[in-house]
């Protein structure tokens, strides 16, 4: 690296000889680069943070590509009366289909569910029951059969009570009527007892048109407000949006989060590098040559913004480089680089401050610009260099993650902090020959004073604060079982109280057990029987451990061939001959009066008679029978932890032919990224530590100071790690992806350090602290507060990004400032110290 210096090194005298030639490229390349960069939007599917080879990837594409995904905006409404809502139900469909979108000139909807046929569907509930739903209704009529015999038998006395098979013959006519209200539902979409009510229209225009969905939304309350629910029924309640709306919800609240965190977190940290730089030029002001002093403290006081623009703005270029970029080679942020901006904000200003800051020093030794600017550039500049490069690589070792979450967070972050060394190191310079050619930089010579009372050359404490810090590691070390990861994703996600009290509505609409089904697609369908068949046995195997409910094919409902309707026709005829039993004909019973009605079918069924809201679920997009197989989990798959369970058990299926299937849903695709995050997170830190290791011992030269200066990073993330259990904080599928990022950021304070303390000598360390010790401090606060914007979110996830980086940043510089001297101070006293390079 000592090389890479000096050949760039003409660069510096550059910028002092053309400064206006430097700024006015950087400035013309960052109005370019903003033009793209502006135009990135955020994707929020979690299914785009794997990669498209992905083999649960590619079968969820698959289904997509054949089945086609339409997402409907959901109407509820509730009152005490099914009446009023039914003619407001009524009003708002026809004034919702002819709701225009004026900036199209179409209409906002292309049809509506409400009222479902079903008189198809009762006479033919038995011909469209699957084979094992069949032998269970038989069942179920053999004991109503039984039943009435001894009901009928005048001697019979019953003198046990079987609780077994009593509740036996419960759970037969409990699946007997799910079974049925799943074929048959009701009319109309209503709540048990009526009193709620549920619409579904389909919009013309996509979910990822954002701006479409906030015109709609727009619209659509001002349509509700002008029809004026109450006057239909006094306490009428009318919510709408469901999922499509919670997408939208969660797209606003992450781009009002990035807003407002860097807002926050950009005004922080300017705020305080403006204080730092004005309380250290008015100090080595006061301190200079009395002769000197001709400005007052209000003129330094007004030009505080000074040392921020000379800062800032190389790194809002800098900034701009890089999400131009991010926009050719990605297009689109997902959820955890959405927040990049801030965060590299925060970031990218150390390397300005330790520049700046160094160069001040030595404007006040006497020197004069250019001068100060080469001596900054030879001491600070290795050093500057080393950090930058450590951090971008081990950022960049992310890259080779499969898991996206990682791969891009490590790209556009790595890409940042290149960027932003090249900035401040060739682009800051220009700045300060400007502002210095200006007169706004106010320095004062105070060469041959003493600035500072002599400082005790040892660091107090040191076998304390060694103990100390090894005593924390032992602590993690017995703990370690107390890092948990949490999996429940519904902690992870923002509430939205909108999208909550239209779910508790809805859900009294749609309660069910058969929800988030995963998908199986075949080509034949032979080879729907072949994964049928292989699931049972999955299930079967796996007794009461299971997490399928239930497994089913459009082929076992509806026969695709003659043989299969003969079989179907001859499967009615078995539960019709049940009901003519002596013993049942004259009975008055509402079930068997409704199996009655279905057995009365002696003729196959159209498939073009079927209502489409039961062909919808199983037909592709090109109007076809769909070859595929549903498979129901009998748990919610909102944990992680079932969810992969649930994948494990179902997710890839290997017929008895030998042939291969892979399951398809969002609930599989997100066990999957989940189990990639916990593997690849071990290998990036590990890889990470790996590569820092190689570039310290490239940089220094000397395995003894590779170890050294690596030391702050190692305790300090065992501290971190000690908070996390003390505190009860846990690793999520979000702030995984920063503890890479926190071992290269961690790392530049030892760097720091033990380049000044080995160029300054033995003895030094005090001193060290008293100036770079304050550049690290500085620096490491500005990155804190980058990422302390994220502290302020709605976002649980973005929390608790902002959490760990906070906790771990803290931390690493905490025991860059205590324990590294300690450390320096007790090799110093037992004489093990060496300054070899």
């Amino acid at each position: 690296m000592f090389r890479i210096i000096a050949l760039l090194k003409p660069l510096i005298r550059f910028n002092y000889s053309h400064p206006y030639i430097i700024l006015a490229i950087a400035l013309l390349l960052s109005v370019i680069s903003a033009t793209f960069a502006l135009r990135l939007t955020v994707d929020t599917d979690i299914a785009n943070l794997l990669p498209p080879s992905n083999k649960y990837v590619k079968a969820l594409d698959e289904l997509k590509e054949r089945v086609g995904g339409e997402t409907e905006m959901e109407v509820v409404i509730s009152s005490d009366s099914f009446d009023d809502n039914m003619r407001f139900a009524r009003d708002l469909i026809e004034r919702s289909m002819a709701l225009e979108y004026p900036r199209r000139g179409n209409l906002y909807f292309s049809r509506y569910e409400f009222r479902k046929e079903t008189e198809v569907l009762e006479r033919y509930a038995l011909y469209l029951a699957t084979e094992n739903e069949i032998q269970d209704l038989l069942a179920f009529l053999d004991d109503e059969i039984e039943q009435a015999k001894l009901d009928a038998n005048p001697f019979f006395i019953d003198f046990e009570d079987d609780f077994d098979d009593e509740e036996e013959e419960d759970l037969r006519k409990r699946n007997f009527e799910e079974t049925y209200a799943d074929l048959v539902p009701s009319e109309y979409p209503v709540s048990a007892d009526s009193t709620v009510l549920l619409l579904k229209f389909f919009p013309t225009g996509s979910r990822s048109d954002l701006r479409f969905l906030r015109d709609m939304f727009n619209d659509y309350e001002k349509l509700v407000e002008e029809m004026n629910p109450a006057s239909y029924n006094p306490d009428m309640v009318v919510k709408y949006g469901g999922r499509l709306k919670r997408h939208l919800l969660e797209i606003d609240s992450i781009m009002n989060d990035v807003y407002s965190s860097f807002a926050t977190g950009m005004s922080s940290v300017i705020l305080l590098v403006m204080l730092y730089f004005f309380l250290k030029k008015y100090i080595n002001y006061r301190r200079g040559d009395p002769a000197l002093r001709k400005h007052s403290i209000w003129v330094h006081v007004a030009r505080m913004p000074i040392s921020t623009l000379i800062i800032g703005l190389p790194l809002l270029f800098s900034l701009t480089y890089t999400f131009a970029i991010a926009y050719f080679v990605l297009g689109v942020l997902n959820t955890m680089t959405s927040v990049l901006f801030v965060i590299l904000f925060g970031l990218g200003i150390d390397y300005g401050l330790h520049f700046y800051a160094r160069y001040l020093e030595k404007r006040s030794e006497g020197m004069e610009i250019l001068d100060a600017l080469l001596q900054t550039y030879e001491s600070t500049g290795l050093a500057i260099m080393t950090s930058a490069v450590t951090t971008a690589i081990a950022l960049f070792v992310l890259t080779y993650a499969e898991f996206r979450g990682f791969s891009e967070f490590g790209f556009i972050s790595g890409l940042g902090i290149l960027f932003a060394y090249l900035s401040m190191i060739y682009i800051l310079p220009a700045f300060i020959v400007f502002f210095e050619r200006m007169g706004l930089i106010l320095v004062n010579k105070n060469e041959g004073k003493v600035l500072v009372n002599k400082p005790p050359k040892r660091y107090p404490y040191s076998r304390s604060i060694l103990i100390f810090g090894i005593g924390v590691i032992l602590f993690v070390g017995f703990n370690t079982n107390k890092l948990v990861f949490e999996y429940d994703f519904s902690n992870l996600e923002p509430e939205f109280t909108e999208y909550r009290e239209f779910r508790d509505l809805a859900r009294e609409v749609s309660a069910g057990t058969r929800r988030n089904p995963a998908y199986i697609v075949a080509d034949t369908y032979e080879e729907i029987d072949n994964i049928l068949d292989r699931i049972r046995e999955i299930r079967e195997a796996s007794g009461e451990s299971t997490l399928i409910l239930d497994v089913e094919a459009l082929q076992e409902r509806f026969p695709v061939t003659e043989e299969d309707e003969r079989a179907k026709l001859r499967q009615v005829a078995m539960v019709r001959e049940r009901l003519e039993d002596p013993f049942l004909q004259d009975q008055d019973n509402g079930d068997l009066e409704i199996l009655r009605k279905a057995s009365e079918v002696t003729e196959p069924l159209d498939f073009n008679d079927l209502p489409a809201f039961l062909t919808d679920r199983f037909v592709t997009r090109d109007g076809e029978i769909g070859r595929f197989v549903m498979i129901y989990p009998s748990e919610s798959l909102s944990d992680g932890r079932v969810s992969i369970a649930f994948k494990n058990e179902i997710g890839t299926i290997v017929t008895k032919d030998g042939e291969t299937y892979y399951a398809a849903s969002t609930s599989i695709v997100a066990a999957e990224m989940l189990e990639l995050l916990h593997d690849e997170s071990y290998i990036m830190v590990f890889a990470t530590l790996i590569m820092i290791l190689i570039l310290m011992y490239i940089s220094f030269r000397s395995f003894r100071w590779t170890i050294i200066s690596m030391l702050p990073l190692i305790i300090g993330l065992s501290w971190m790690f000690a908070i996390m259990i003390l505190f009860g904080l846990s690793f999520n599928f979000y702030n995984l992806v920063v503890l890479p990022a926190i071992l290269g950021i961690g790392n530049d304070n030892g760097v720091h350090l033990a380049s000044r303390y080995r160029e300054e000598g033995r003895a030094s360390m005090w001193n060290v602290l008293s100036s770079t010790g304050q550049h690290i401090t500085v620096g490491s606060f500005t990155t804190m507060l980058g990422f302390a914007g994220l502290l302020f979110t709605n976002h649980p996830g973005l929390y608790s990004i902002g959490v760990m980086a906070v906790v771990g940043i803290g931390m690493t510089l905490l025991s860059a400032v205590t324990f590294l001297p300690a450390l320096v101070q007790f090799l110093e006293d037992k004489n093990w110290i060496r300054y070899d390079y």
